[in-house]
């Protein structure tokens, strides 16, 4: 199966108070490891939405062989930045990745991508952990047009909860659902993430 991924990139961080995907951990920016972690993954086409400064961000992207998209319409929100990507890929189904994704799994996105294609009928795939679903998610193409007509108020999780019986999950990390909103969050996910490899804190 083909795959893509879309990341979203776009956003403005408004709550960190400064580009979180710039912010370094293990002294690269988090833009970089995220698309490090793709690199090896069985991901075939990577998309990168930018929007907000997106020229401090272009050569990261390129950097690691990906395809900067620009979103002009980035303030209206995740949904508008995915439809962005989505419009460019031409694989069999994309995974929607966090820009801010520390800690994000070559390995977890093989076993999303092994579970929808062992089930014709799953057109969503998520990580769970502890209960709580998480990112990155993985939908199949048949759904890719519902997604693009998506309209002004509707959002990916409306689409979710419309094919809930289509939705299958697959054991996470904590990884997926770790919030990096704060200047807080990211002090303590840089902690973790520098612990779980060994680097000096």
């Amino acid at each position: 199966m083909k795959l893509a991924a879309v990341v979203l990139a776009a956003g403005k961080s408004e709550r960190m108070g400064r580009n979180k995907l710039l912010l370094k951990v293990d002294g690269r920016p988090i833009l970089d490891l995220l698309l490090t972690a793709l690199d090896v993954s069985p991901v075939n086409e990577v998309f990168v939405v930018l929007g907000h400064r997106l020229e401090e961000l272009r050569a990261i992207v390129e950097a690691h062989g990906a395809e900067a998209v620009f979103n002009p319409d980035y303030e209206e929100g995740m949904t508008s930045s995915f439809k962005a990507g989505l419009r460019q890929v031409s694989a069999e189904a994309a995974f929607l990745v966090l820009g801010d994704q520390l800690g994000l799994e070559a390995e977890l996105l093989e076993t999303m991508a092994v579970t929808m294609e062992l089930d014709p009928e799953a057109l969503i795939v998520s990580p769970v952990y502890q209960g709580r679903r998480g990112h990155p998610v993985l939908f199949r193409r048949a759904l890719f047009a519902e997604i693009l007509s998506l309209g002004e108020g509707e959002t990916l999780r409306d689409l979710v909860l419309r094919h809930e019986s289509a939705h299958r999950f697959v054991e996470g990390s904590l990884w997926c659902v770790l919030d990096l909103d704060t200047p807080q969050d990211f002090e303590k996910a840089k902690k973790l993430f520098e612990t779980s490899r060994g680097a000096a804190p």
